[in-house]
């Protein structure tokens, strides 16, 4: 469901990270991140809504791995806000103007630090938990594509019905492998 030729996010973005994974017996609880998968998000600002999102499976919370995720999923030169992370503080070096919002967790003002990243993550995990139930790490990215998909045609449903028939006619079916494996090449085919 991802097209090849998409073109990046742009303008106004906020970047956010959050961790997503069901109930497992080895966790110990609290902030314990046993059998949970760190996924990154970023959503286009539109006004008081949300654009397109991007979200994609990351390693880790480093500069590095946040970095590859940002400059894959959004175009240079835009503006990108994001919470005190340090792994975001080299940003601007990487061509994005970025924009660090300090999170005050005393005040009444925390809710307004990147409601479009946090609410596409909330409308994310309600989605996974409310129609899947839940979702292997090994298959997660193929869920978050899925609802991306969905979620930038969402006011378009004729034409993103569209686009899925046009995608499906233009490449080829996708194997376990690449679903399981994204950077496996594709296998050859006839």
């Amino acid at each position: 469901m991802v097209a090849p030729e998409r073109e990046p996010l742009k303008g106004e973005v906020e970047v956010d990270e959050a961790f997503v994974g069901g109930r497992n017996a080895q966790r110990r609880g609290g902030r314990d991140r046993t059998g949970k998968v760190l996924v990154g998000v970023a959503a286009e600002v539109r006004g008081r809504g949300t654009g397109r999102v991007r979200l994609s499976v990351l390693q880790d919370a480093s500069a590095y791995s946040l970095h590859a995720f940002l400059n894959d999923a959004v175009d240079a030169g835009t503006i990108v806000h994001t919470d005190g992370w340090r792994g975001y503080n080299t940003l601007t070096e990487a061509g994005f103007d970025h924009r660090p919002i300090k999170q005050q967790w005393r005040t009444e003002d925390r809710k307004e630090i990147l409601p479009r990243a946090h609410r596409t993550i909330a409308n994310l995990k309600t989605w996974l938990h409310g129609t899947h139930r839940s979702a292997s790490a090994k298959h997660l990215q193929v869920y978050l594509d899925e609802f991306a998909f969905r979620h930038n045609r969402r006011r378009v449903p004729m034409a993103a019905f569209q686009t899925l028939l046009g995608l499906g006619s233009l490449h080829g079916p996708t194997t376990y492998r690449q679903i399981t494996h994204p950077t496996a090449l594709p296998e050859p085919t006839g």
